[in-house]
């Protein structure tokens, strides 16, 4: 049996803070579904840079490496193998959002165009969705909001669960005939239950981008060694400068050979010491391989496996994968009816508050004044206040208002 008094405290601050969330909640919910859109939408829009006519002989791979070099700002760090005779080179320069690319028509020996991430709309929505098109001060409030999502699902649960009395069909119950309000109301409750799994998932995989808790998580990574291997990204390696450097054209036939799954890059050297690297980008994270070799004798000087990556950099890729949509059709519409179905329940959540508000009053669910909250709620908030620093911080502001409104109560009464 669920605690009458502990259910009507849970309810008020899944009320409380869902009120507060709500808009966020919905523009994230809507943002992150337009963001699935992005490979489609940016496809036809990029076609002209990115395709090419098949027209004799393609030249070598090098040359086309000294054109991309005059086509960036910086030199490019990495060059794409192409996979079809109608696809353009891609070389890249710089990281992220500060990443440009080169395509090369390797036919003609031009360069057909520059693509940035921040020349698409979709960087846009990517922007809003993550910072609020407010920087480093929007992600925070991103962050806070999804951190008091947990606790609106963790809090949602509870008071939703059915009683022995309704038994497994509360799981179910939609109540059609009983009004808007109660009609809304179940498409909030159920609806939001059956889908609880799944947005945590999906939270946890939008997490590791935040400030504050990806700050922290990295930190933790750093401290267990849990992390990406010191030469997974081929920095702290050199090569042996001797003779004249091996060319583009022979690192390529070499990856090629190595039938990796996925895209194949290579990855190139930045000084007269740098390394060439060999690397597959595949969703299917257990495929992936690294491979660092000197440039001038082609000796291998590492390889890195999935296995050698960290547990906890492991299960955060796979959560960004899967938050992304990216492990195939399955997993993109599975995240399409997650974003349509969490604006959906909360825009129920809205109708039912509404249609229940008396007018001039808020609504909220009103508590014993007897009720004391136990221990073992005190302990959960202080465990996810030290996982989610924001909530926590949040928590400890809430506190102060409350106690300087009761004093100011109490004042007024003497």
């Amino acid at each position: 049996m669920k605690n009458r008094k502990l259910n009507q405290w849970l309810w008020k601050w899944h009320f409380i803070a869902g009120i507060i969330a709500l808009p966020f909640v919905i523009l994230l919910a809507v943002t992150g579904g337009i963001y699935l859109f992005k490979d489609n939408y940016d496809a036809s829009k990029q076609a002209t840079i990115k395709t090419v006519q098949v027209e004799g002989e393609a030249i070598p791979f090098q040359e086309q490496w000294q054109l991309a070099k005059g086509a960036l700002h910086k030199a490019p760090n990495s060059m794409v193998i192409p996979t079809e005779a109608t696809q353009a080179t891609e070389f890249s320069s710089g990281m992220f959002s500060h990443k440009n690319n080169a395509y090369v028509n390797p036919y003609k020996g031009v360069v057909t165009g520059n693509i940035s991430p921040k020349d698409s709309d979709m960087h846009t929505v990517r922007k809003l969705h993550g910072e609020l098109l407010l920087g480093k001060f929007g992600t925070k409030i991103v962050e806070l909001i999804a951190s008091w999502m947990f606790v609106l699902i963790i809090t949602g649960i509870y008071v939703f669960w059915p009683t022995k009395k309704e038994g497994i069909k509360g799981f179910f119950r939609i109540r059609l005939n009983h009004g808007k309000r109660t009609l809304f109301r179940d498409l909030h409750t159920v609806l939001g239950f059956w889908i609880s799994i799944l947005l945590l998932m999906t939270l946890a995989g939008g997490m590791p981008w935040t400030d504050v808790f990806g700050g922290n998580f990295k930190s933790l990574q750093d401290a267990t060694h849990t992390g990406f291997p010191k030469t997974w990204d081929a920095r702290a390696l050199k090569s042996d400068v001797k003779g004249e450097p091996i060319s583009l054209d022979k690192m390529v036939a070499l990856a090629k050979s190595m039938d990796l799954k996925g895209e194949v890059s290579i990855g190139l050297p930045s000084s007269p010491k740098g390394v060439y690297s060999i690397y597959n980008s595949t969703f299917d994270l257990g495929a992936q391989k690294r491979f660092h070799l000197d440039q001038y004798s082609g000796e291998q000087l590492v390889n890195h496996n999935w296995e050698d990556v960290g547990v906890l950099m492991r299960g955060r890729m796979w959560f960004m994968a899967f938050h992304q949509g990216q492990f195939g059709l399955w997993n993109w519409v599975l995240m399409l009816c997650v974003a349509l179905l969490l604006t959906f329940v909360a825009i129920a959540a809205l109708v039912s508050y509404l249609k229940r508000k008396e007018t001039g009053k808020w609504g909220i669910p009103k508590v014993s004044a007897k009720f004391n909250v136990g221990y073992g709620i005190v302990a959960l908030i202080v465990l996810l206040g030290g996982i989610l620093p924001l909530f926590g911080l949040s928590v400890i502001a809430i506190i102060v208002v409350e106690f300087l409104r009761k004093k100011k109560t109490q004042n007024k009464l003497a």
